[in-house]
């Protein structure tokens, strides 16, 4: 399990996928992500490449969502962050963040990674500020890439690469936003 003063991760397990894709399911978050089946999931669960959480958090560590990393046994150590949804009641709380900062951490520090990286929907704005405010680039665009309810929307690839993570923490030490 890894904390942070706000969040907490711990490995998912198949009793939670419940949990998971009710989270997943719900009509707040369903515009900004593209929706797996349970299969998908516990297949995430079990494959060795990626690394499934459940997001705690809270005085009690209630559980407020799910994370999914890909590409933890990637050769060029580039790991993806697959997935961070959370209950759309605790948007704006800052758990995002809190999250992000933990994955970050976990990827570069523990997992050795050297780029870790994710795409976004276009019409995500409120994700791609929290991404961009700390330290990811963006890459490209995928134009039209996905398939929606009321047509297309593009995905926006972003990344931050270690010395930029490493630097961003040195900053924040010393008392750097």
């Amino acid at each position: 399990m890894t904390n942070s003063a706000r969040v907490r991760l711990r490995l998912t397990m198949l009793s939670d996928l419940d949990f998971v894709l009710s989270v997943e399911q719900d009509g707040a978050n369903r515009p900004f992500i593209t929706p797996w089946e349970r299969i998908q999931h516990e297949g995430a669960i079990r494959f060795p490449d990626f690394r499934h959480f459940v997001v705690e958090a809270g005085a009690g560590y209630a559980s407020a969502g799910f994370v999914i990393l890909q590409g933890c046994r990637n050769p060029h150590r580039s790991i993806e962050l697959k997935r961070m949804v959370l209950q759309p009641s605790l948007h704006g709380r800052g758990i995002g963040r809190a999250c992000l900062r933990l994955l970050a951490q976990m990827t570069f520090r523990d997992q050795h990674a050297h780029r870790f990286w994710l795409d976004v929907k276009a019409r995500n704005l409120r994700a791609q500020a929290l991404y961009r405010s700390e330290g990811f680039i963006e890459e490209g665009r995928l134009r039209e890439s996905v398939r929606t309810d009321d047509g297309y929307d593009s995905l926006i690839v972003m990344a931050m690469l270690e010395h930029e993570h490493a630097a961003r923490v040195a900053a924040r030490g010393a008392g750097a936003a």
